[in-house]
């Protein structure tokens, strides 16, 4: 029966898994879940096993699919266009199987002649091949425990310590081949005891969508629907968020729906003309990058995005999003001389079909998944990126705080002897510290491209070196914002990040090393396990300055406040080399504190200036305070204390 079946069936069924209402949203903008119905579906068709296939190519005259079912013919599996004039092709072919290798062959209305890779594939073939690979998307999840809990773990006031992280150079089977890579569930056997040691909430993964180039590390992608076969499986992709799940540890994807390169089987002039991008090349192309940028005025390419953001929240259980290059995306004068780009209908410099878009992406995942976070990467002052859109915001959960790192940085590198001149750089961040949701970035950005590792951004000798870092780290992690930090800087990377090496593990066998690792660790814990450190860092009654002009000692003050006066914190940053024994810091109240951190300690590779014991606040006024401390103050350190509870 089922052979009498086969032989009644054409060489491709005209079939639809599209509903009417399907196509009106996609035509919307507005369709979040188009992976269900575009790209390639294994079924069942009269009792025939085969697969589904449908593209959207407007600008096409003829569209087949072509694989190695059929030797690649481009005239013996034609697609149907359908009836409504929406540009989509489709149909059901018998015994196209999972693991089918294929492309679509288009012709366009002017005759030019395209293979193009099906841009909802799941699975593609290792580069340098390009084909597209039918697959489908079963795997039973083993983290319900972590779903259930992860509203916790992903909210605003809690702990949100982010390790960034590239697969294919954190370890390497041989540094020196770039060719050959860990698998996925390797990387995953050997990278989530390592984050959850370290005491990191997340892990932030670049790209990991398929991508052509190993160069462009993930940010010029080809497979917007496809974890990179490199490392595996969309399975096993998926059992490596697992694991990280069944660990505590949630994952963030870094997204990248600002611009795509130009290779000939990907998106660009998909079916001949510009339909993925902007045909103005004023809006349409990325001079800096060398790509094209996605036509947000067009509503099919709206719902595209759309759905991709939504798919790899659900099919892959996906923590957050951290979207690449917002700035890019919302500015029509992004990197381009005067005369080079157009203003938008108001006269502006805002793409306001650009801005549409990601306000309706961000209500979209909130409302489908109001347990995860969206980070935009932000760099410009625009406002409200990270606030709600009702607000006239962009709705983002977070964003990149870019100028604390630059002036963070900046003034890190000076000599610690002309830092006094210097330092409102350096507190300037709490000025506007509150008006977003703010996650601090020490990224891959900056240890790349001539910017020197974060070791030897650092002045002085390797101990002033070290010291200094677990500085800056100290204030970075009792700064209001969550956290962000790029693998290899935990330990004081010596060489510049290498997408073809891994990082120089063989730092760990010295124990100036070991002593930064275990500091960061430190961090890590102290910042989860202190509500003040967290439970406000993103409001301004969180934060309180204690003694910010003692310009010349280059020493500063705060306070980190919980909502319980006995979980307050006192941070005090020396950010010279001279100690000092007995420092008198003026502080508001009577009390006791007690020193719970000290980057100086010698486990940390420090020189062992700490406090030990309980401190008194005596009832001595100093700088407009009504009491004071007095301190031992590390050299080029970071005290850290606690109220004592008697």
């Amino acid at each position: 029966m089922t052979a009498n079946k086969k032989s009644k069936l054409q060489p491709v069924v005209p079939f639809s898994l599209l509903s009417a209402r399907d196509v009106e949203l996609f035509q919307e903008g507005t369709h979040a879940h188009l992976y269900e119905k575009f790209g390639a579906h294994t079924l069942e068709y009269e009792g025939v096993k085969g697969t589904y296939f449908a593209v959207w190519a407007p600008n096409a005259a003829y569209v087949s699919v072509i694989g190695d079912f059929n030797e690649w013919d481009h005239y013996s599996h034609t697609l149907y266009p359908r009836w409504d004039k929406s540009g989509i092709w489709e149909g059901f072919i018998p015994q196209v199987k999972k693991g089918t290798l294929y492309k679509y062959f288009i012709r366009s209305n002017s005759g030019e002649e395209l293979r193009k890779g099906d841009p909802y594939a799941n699975y593609w073939e290792q580069r340098p091949l390009t084909a597209s690979v039918t697959w489908q998307l079963d795997y039973k999840w083993k983290d319900k425990r972590w779903m259930e809990q992860r509203h916790k773990h992903n909210s605003l006031e809690s702990p949100f310590s982010v390790y960034e992280v590239h697969l294919g150079s954190w370890r390497r089977p041989d540094k020196s081949n770039h060719e050959v890579f860990y698998t996925y569930a390797e990387i995953a056997a050997m990278l989530v005891p390592y984050v959850k040691d370290m005491g990191f909430t997340h892990v932030e993964l670049m790209p990991v969508m398929e991508h052509p180039f190993d160069g462009s590390w993930g940010y010029q992608g080809t497979g917007y629907y496809a974890p990179t076969s490199r490392y595996g499986s969309p399975q096993d992709f998926m059992a490596f968020v697992d694991a990280f799940h069944h660990a505590g540890i949630g994952v963030i994807l870094d997204w990248v729906p600002s611009h795509f390169p130009y290779d000939a089987h990907g998106l660009y002039r998909f079916d001949g003309a510009h339909t993925y991008e902007y045909a103005d090349m004023r809006k349409g192309y990325h001079p800096d990058w060398n790509s094209y940028i996605f036509n947000y005025a067009r509503s099919e390419v709206r719902s595209f995005l759309l759905s991709n953001a939504v798919f790899w929240l659900e099919k892959f259980h996906i923590d957050g999003l951290r979207v690449d290059a917002v700035a890019s995306m919302i500015h029509l004068n992004y990197s381009r001389e005067a005369g080079a780009w157009e203003p938008n209908e108001l006269g502006g410099e805002e793409n306001l079909e650009a801005v549409s878009f990601l306000k309706l992406m961000n209500e979209t995942i909130y409302k489908l998944f109001p347990d995860v976070q969206t980070i935009a990467e932000e760099s410009t002052n625009f406002y409200g990126v990270s606030r709600p859109v009702y607000m006239g915001g962009l709705g983002f959960g977070m964003k990149w705080m870019m100028g604390w790192m630059n002036d963070t940085l900046a003034y890190f590198k000076r000599d610690p002897a002309h830092r006094k001149w210097h330092q409102d750089q350096l507190t300037f961040s709490i000025a506007y510290a509150f008006t977003e949701n703010f996650m601090l970035p020490l990224s891959h950005d900056e240890v790349v491209h001539g910017k020197s590792p974060m070791m030897y951004k650092m002045p002085g000798d390797d101990w002033q070196k070290l010291a200094n870092l677990r500085l800056m780290y100290s204030y970075m992690f009792t700064h209001p914002g969550t956290k962000l930090l790029f693998m290899g800087d935990e330990f004081g990377q010596t060489t510049e990040w290498n997408y073809k090496s891994e990082l120089d593990w063989h730092l760990l066998e010295h124990v100036s090393h070991q002593g930064l690792q275990r500091y960061v660790k430190a961090l890590n814990h102290l910042y989860t396990s202190e509500p003040a450190l967290y439970i406000k860092q993103f409001e301004y009654y969180g934060f309180e300055w204690v003694n910010v002009s003692d310009y010349d000692n280059s020493i500063l003050a705060y306070l980190r406040k919980s909502y319980k006066p006995e979980e307050d914190m006192l941070i005090v940053l020396n950010m010279t080399p001279g100690a000092h024994e007995h420092y008198q810091l003026g502080i508001d109240g009577a009390g006791t504190w007690r020193e719970i951190l000290n980057s100086d300690s010698e486990e940390f590779f420090g020189s062992g200036v700490v406090n030990n014991g309980l401190l008194e606040a005596q009832a001595h006024p100093l700088n407009g305070k009504n009491h004071s401390l007095q301190l031992r103050i590390p050299p080029l350190g970071a005290a850290i204390f606690k109220r004592a509870i008697k």
